[in-house]
């Protein structure tokens, strides 16, 4: 009997022709391949190819992981070269290359929303030099000036005999040519640049072609499954693999730093044999520890003086004289990223040379990784990086990639390692635990006149970069907090790092998910103390941010802010500026009689400056909704004796369609030379947006996360 997989189905349902009998719209144009290199044609630079038959390869340096980078920066090429964008394709940079030729894709790193404005100013240069050294070849050929040509829609012209020659008929020439001191657009010469444009990735992801690191099969593959301590910190004593070594298509085991990995002909195969591993852990003193307590030593530390991070005028004697003074603190708990893709990676050892085959979102970083345990130079790595199923900070790190390198090492064959989402729950990076104490002081007309505030957060940098902590300070920690816009003429901020056994890492919003969450719930907090509505709060305390006003007024203007509401419904809002974007969110939320909650709609008005493709904009602040709408309600990592109790989604739960809020993007765009992220920014005002609105219901403050823990009764 064949097994009919869900991909075996979707290719299965194309027609002769090629065509889909399933109800999909399929852009006409465009690919885009993870690690399929193109082959012929010239290269024009590193980054541009073009084939005779007008096909232009233009390579991505960033990773496509959702956010539609393997579209958007093809378009910034694209837009400079006068390509015609349906003759486009797309396909991955080679991290090897870029070892080898000195960085010549610049920064291969996909995080921190930084793909657009990081690269754009290169990919233009790139598309506007392959564009001139295209005219020069052409003029060349005709013997004319390259002053009297043109490049247009894929096509060289000379004006005064309107001549034409496509790229595909001069790229060979082109690539010979040199030019120097061309410039780039601005945003007002953008043909392409701004128009909603159909993702290159869709087709391959509809038809099943596409291919994510799960995907990868090459001949001779075997498969690894990995058992860690279950408590983050243990190690292993030993194991008897005599009492697996003849279960079914049971190869070997390979000893790690942190556990063991079996070696089997199937997956399948693999896990259970692992599963069935007697295994002695040293598990040592953090095997006594639990969640409950470390959130009560973070909240002590509030009690603490911490490092200064921002300090001015007076506001400890301000406060004292204050006529009314409010405090409040707020909690996060750790939260794992679970990506719907487990963790994989495939490794081919060959001799002198090393193969890496994974979803990931810095494959420079797994080319070390891999040189680093293998023990040979960065330039024998070469890494193929896949389409990834999820990455949000947690690809980004390569610990699962040097385990693999170490098994198929041992092994001597080609080897698929996967961790399976209970060993990623367990052994995962998470997102930090924060507590954060505010104090606001208003006189006697309800002004605010003082401002003090307190974090205490598991620093992510004194981990991997030590050196990047300054003064006791880690920046990624206090992101939305050292710069926070409310103007306040008195201020203290300060903070303290306290790390625990848990590893931390870069989670979508990175510091700005737990401080947006917590600052704008108490910015509803003291507009509630000074009597005032929390738009016109906002608005009289952000008066010299003229932008953010803007964005505030629209976003009152879109929501309906202020509309009569049902009994038991409410809006709540809140805004936050991150990776140089502004995201403003009104969230209508309705408590039942019974208790039960739904976020029945969701309102966005962002500022980043420029957009490249609206429509993967639109989708990328719809996801980042998801994102923190799933962790306001849901997010929590329990510890109990050490070990995270929430192993899978059916502990760890996620939004569900039916779950998912009606949802409303809009745009209102400063423009200038403003390129703001778009990837995380939508993440942070979700948790505030909807407690301000709870409040409005129920009365009562959340000020700990997730909403699920509390009891929820309309007032």
């Amino acid at each position: 009997m064949t097994r009919v997989t869900r991909r075996r189905f979707i290719q299965s349902s194309a027609t002769a022709a090629g065509g889909l009998m399933l109800a999909f719209h399929v852009p006409a144009f465009g690919k885009a391949k993870p690690f399929d290199a193109a082959t012929g044609g010239s290269e024009i630079n590193a980054w541009i190819l073009i084939d005779p038959d007008d096909t232009i390869t233009i390579r991505v340096a960033q990773s496509e992981m959702g956010e539609g980078v393997m579209t958007s920066l093809p378009m910034i090429v694209a837009d400079e070269l006068e390509a015609d964008f349906k003759n486009v394709r797309a396909e991955y940079a080679d991290a090897n290359r870029s070892v080898r030729e000195g960085g010549v894709y610049n920064r291969m790193l996909t995080g921190g929303s930084s793909a657009v404005r990081h690269s754009r100013p290169y990919l233009q240069q790139a598309g506007a030099e392959a564009r001139e050294r295209l005219v020069k070849a052409a003029a060349e050929r005709w013997n004319v000036a390259p002053a009297e040509c043109y490049a247009d829609y894929g096509k060289v012209y000379h004006r005064p005999t309107r001549r034409s020659i496509n790229y595909g008929a001069v790229a060979a020439d082109a690539a010979k040519v040199s030019v120097a001191g061309v410039k780039i657009k601005s945003p007002r010469d953008f043909d392409l640049i701004g128009l909603p444009t159909p993702r290159l990735d869709v087709p391959e992801k509809v038809d099943g072609s596409a291919v994510f690191g799960m995907d990868v099969r090459l001949p001779g593959m075997v498969y690894a499954a990995v058992v860690h301590c279950p408590v983050l910190s243990g190690t292993l004593r030993g194991f008897r693999f005599n009492a697996v070594r003849d279960k079914p298509g049971v190869i070997a085991a390979v000893r790690l730093e942190r556990g063991v990995a079996i070696v089997a002909e199937t997956f399948w195969q693999a896990k259970t044999a692992a599963e069935a591993l007697p295994i002695e852990w040293d598990i040592g003193e953090d095997g006594r520890a639990f969640s409950d307590s470390m959130q009560r030593d973070f909240v002590a530390a509030l009690d603490k003086e911490g490092a200064l991070v921002d300090n001015q005028g007076k506001a400890a004697e301000t406060m004292d004289l204050a006529d009314k003074v409010i405090e409040s603190q707020y909690v996060v708990p750790y939260l794992s990223h679970a990506c719907m893709e487990p963790l994989n990676c495939t490794v081919q050892v060959s001799p002198g040379r090393i193969d890496v085959w994974a979803g990931v979102q810095d494959p420079l970083s797994a080319l070390k990784a891999a040189a680093e345990t293998a023990g040979v130079a960065p330039e024998n790595v070469y890494v193929h990086n896949c389409f990834l199923g999820g990455g949000f900070g947690r690809r980004s790190h390569p610990d699962y990639v040097r385990e693999a390198v170490q098994v198929a090492m041992e092994v001597g064959q080609p080897v698929q390692m996967i961790w399976t989402r209970e060993e990623d729950s367990r052994q995962g990076q998470y997102r930090p635990m924060a507590a954060i104490r505010f104090k606001a002081g208003f006189d006697i007309s309800k002004n605010l006149i003082a401002y003090t505030n307190h974090s205490v957060t598991h620093s992510i940098l004194s981990g991997i970069n030590p050196d990047a902590v300054k003064n006791g300070v880690d920046p990624t920690s206090v992101e939305g907090l050292s710069n926070m816009p409310y103007r306040v003429a008195n201020k203290r901020i300060t903070h303290t790092i306290k790390n625990t056994y848990l590893s931390a890492w870069f989670w979508r919003s990175v510091g700005s998910s737990q401080n947006a969450f917590a600052l704008e719930c108490f910015v509803d907090e003291m507009a509630t103390a000074a009597g005032m509505d929390p738009l016109h709060f906002r608005k009289r305390y952000l008066a010299d941010r003229p932008e953010m006003l803007n964005v505030l007024d629209q976003l009152a203007q879109k929501s309906g802010w202020g509309k009569r509401m049902a009994y038991g419904s409410a809006q709540g809002m809140a805004i936050h500026e991150c990776f140089g974007t502004i995201c403003a969110q009104v969230a209508e939320v309705t408590v039942t009689e019974k208790g039960g909650l739904t976020v029945d709609r969701i309102v966005s008005v962002v500022d980043c400056g420029n957009l490249v493709n609206p429509m993967t904009a639109e989708e990328q602040i719809e996801s980042g909704i998801v994102f923190g709408l799933t962790a306001a309600l849901y997010g929590k990592l329990t510890i109990e004796n050490g070990r995270v109790l929430e192993t899978n989604f059916d502990t760890y739960r996620m939004l569900t369609m039916a779950e998912t809020p009606v949802i409303e993007t809009h745009f209102a765009l400063s423009g200038g030379d403003k390129w703001g992220g778009i990837g995380e920014p939508g993440t942070p005002p979700v948790a505030p947006a909807v407690c301000n609105a709870l409040y409005r219901i129920t009365g009562r403050r959340i000020r700990s996360l997730p909403i699920k823990d509390y009891y929820l009764s309309r007032a």
